[in-house]
């Protein structure tokens, strides 16, 4: 009989209407009321909302593998795992007092959260958020990644490391690298997981380790770059997800100048710069790198630049409002979505006319995260 009622339920259609793929969605962070806008990539539209998560004024999350979790990293030290399909919070712990990011591992069975207070780096399982590691570090960290083989990676500010922390075995194994630098303040991972560059604050120049070497050792690069050059002041620190990978260059945001770096990417020495309208933030490469699209600190935080890659040259300026914060493009780069704070909206851009397609009403937005990052390394 069992048999029999399982073979007329699953005969069953399915209503369209009670189906939504997580593959078209989309999370919105409105800091300011501590809740998630959820967006529908093909309907350009809002259609949810998540409210209930804290602090979210710094933001960021990552997503599982099948990407119907995320999982949010909020400033006041929360871990929320969020269910797109449901609109729900799944889970929360409060895991720390003060936090800045994490990284999913490349099986999607660990999140990883980056402190500052009480420092040091905990592991979460990504099922049930109970805690699976402490690392800590007597330092607060910053530039957590991950990176392939259930590896994470970050930097330690007050120490000037870099540890990489292999979890892949029945026993943790950490790697901590010496001599990084004066204070690294942000990292990045290449796709392909072989570089991470750590920025520097306390003085000029980048950190670069290759993470295919069985015992990576601290490459100083790119010496003429960072706090001590800087002419004017410096209103937004850029964060190194802001740089751009277009083919076999870099494009960095310069600090503390009006300009973008373009950087060779196999042995990082400068390769021309492009003049720009402020100081940028974030320079994000369209997803076939024709274009790179560049927002600006306040200022001249109203503005979006778009520069050819072949040319180096600015071939387009729009202006979508006031603090323009984050941009997100759609996986296949024909759409990019921006949030625009001041004015509490997302516009949507064509990529190749620059027409706009939309403008969606939010709550102070922030980041912008579409859930095809579920698949890429360091995202």
């Amino acid at each position: 009989m069992a048999a029999a009622v399982a073979a007329l339920v699953i005969g069953l259609p399915v209503q369209a209407d009670d189906i939504r793929a997580t593959g078209d969605l989309g999370l919105v962070v409105e800091r300011e009321t501590g809740s998630l806008l959820v967006v529908d990539q093909s309907d350009r539209a809002a259609i949810g909302r998540i409210e209930g998560l804290g602090d979210l004024s710094h933001a960021s999350l990552v997503y599982s593998p099948d990407e119907r979790f995320a999982y949010v990293f909020g400033r006041d030290g929360g871990l929320t795992k969020v269910d797109l399909v449901t609109q729900t919070i799944a889970g929360r712990v409060m895991q720390a007092g003060n936090s800045i990011g994490g990284a999913i591992s490349d099986d999607g069975r660990l999140v990883a959260v980056s402190n500052y207070e009480p420092g040091g780096v905990r592991v979460f399982d990504a099922d049930t958020l109970e805690m699976v590691a402490d690392i800590p570090t007597g330092s607060k960290t910053v530039g957590l990644v991950d990176a392939p083989g259930r590896r994470f990676v970050f930097s330690l500010w007050d120490a000037g490391e870099t540890w990489i922390a292999d979890l892949s075995g029945a026993t943790m194994e950490i790697v901590k690298i010496e001599g990084v630098g004066t204070n690294p303040y942000d990292a990045l991972i290449t796709g392909d997981g072989r570089t991470y560059i750590a920025g520097l604050f306390g003085e000029d120049g980048l950190t670069a380790l290759d993470l295919w070497d069985g015992a990576p050792s601290p490459r100083h690069v790119l010496p003429g770059y960072g706090k001590g050059e800087e002419n004017l002041p410096v209103y937004k620190m850029p964060h190194l997800e802001g740089w751009a990978q277009a083919g076999n260059e870099f494009v960095l945001p310069a600090v503390g100048h009006h300009e973008v770096l373009w950087i060779d990417a196999r042995d990082f020495h400068e390769t021309g710069r492009t003049q720009t309208h402020g100081q940028p933030v974030f320079a994000m490469a369209r997803p076939d790198g024709r274009q790179v699209w560049v927002n600006f600190a306040h200022p001249l935080n109203d503005t979006i630049q778009i520069i050819d890659t072949l040319t180096k040259q600015v071939v387009h300026q729009l202006t979508p409002g006031p603090a323009v914060l984050h941009m997100e493009f759609t996986p296949r780069g024909n759409e990019v979505w921006v949030s625009v704070r001041d004015a509490g909206k997302i516009i949507v851009y064509d990529t190749r006319s620059f027409a706009k397609l939309a403008e969606i009403a939010a709550v102070s937005p922030s980041g912008i995260f579409f859930t095809a990052r579920a698949h890429r390394t360091g995202l």
